[in-house]
């Protein structure tokens, strides 16, 4: 009898696989937003390196004179301008937030909707806990990545007015001495450089995680998530593009699907 149902359990069809889907090109990020994330990456590894010199500053590289070498001098100038410049980008993705397509409006970053809500716990079922393998098929980003550069946005608003405020001690111009206000806040101006020192740590950790999930994202869907903030094209299934929820919003209830159905599978190339 073992033996029959052996034979039986062999002579079972096999599941037909699953069809493979229709990938089309949609033009997901302006020019203007991949030019601000990538100004943005330059400032942040300048404010970060330079940032770390001058809270941790190495001994003396010479055993001249002190007068006759300015480099700590020229690393805090470095690190004022990337901090004016990183300024100037954040107005401008600020400004961007509103006139920008559909994938970069403001109301993406907020949590407005209940289905907003609904879907950061799915996308924290599948990419954070792995207890799901139902994702969500977002056209820009998911809700927990919009929901996330809202914070680092907050986080890089304080270490604007942190470090303005500390450098208003030692500069003449108008602009650090509007945030000088905020010192006695924080009880001392040492305190309050010991936050802004912590900020640069929590960019660098915020850094660390967005790049590893850039990377697997891009591995496991393969839509092109690391290239499109190159180019500006991702890849998106046919259906998904064309349905009614594709509203390029977060939190927007668009259709999710197994990654398991799909094997991980490259998205073929698509007009």
């Amino acid at each position: 009898m073992k033996s029959d149902a052996m034979k039986s359990e062999c002579a079972r069809p096999a599941a037909p696989a699953a069809a493979p889907r229709a990938f089309i090109r949609v033009y997901v990020w302006e020019a203007p937003v991949r030019l601000f994330h990538w100004a943005n990456v330059a400032c942040l590894l300048t404010l970060g390196a330079t940032g770390y010199l001058i809270g941790s500053p190495p001994a003396f590289l010479t055993s001249g004179d002190a007068s006759s070498g300015y480099w700590f001098g020229t690393v805090r100038f470095v690190h004022f301008l990337a901090a004016y410049l990183f300024v100037a980008v954040m107005m401008l993705r600020l400004y961007w937030a509103f006139a920008g397509n559909k994938y970069a409006r403001w109301r993406n970053f907020l949590p407005l909707t209940r289905q907003q809500a609904r879907d950061a716990v799915q996308v924290a079922k599948v990419e954070l806990l792995q207890v799901s393998n139902e994702s969500l098929e977002p056209m820009g980003h998911n809700v927990v990545a919009y929901f996330t550069y809202a914070g680092t946005f907050l986080l890089a608003l304080f270490s604007i007015v942190s470090g303005f405020a500390l450098y208003a001690a030692t500069s003449q111009s108008w602009f650090p001495h509007l945030f000088i206000r905020i010192i006695p806040w924080f009880g001392s101006e040492y305190t309050l450089r010991a936050w802004h020192h912590a900020a640069l740590w929590l960019f660098a950790l915020f850094v660390l995680i967005h790049v590893y999930l850039c990377i697997y994202e891009d591995y496991v869907d393969g839509r092109g998530a690391i290239s499109s903030m190159i180019g500006g094209w991702k890849f998106v299934p046919r259906d998904v593009a064309a349905s009614p929820q594709a509203q390029g919003l977060s939190g927007g209830g668009r259709r999710r699907r197994s990654r398991a159905a799909t094997g991980g599978q490259q998205p073929p190339t698509a007009p």
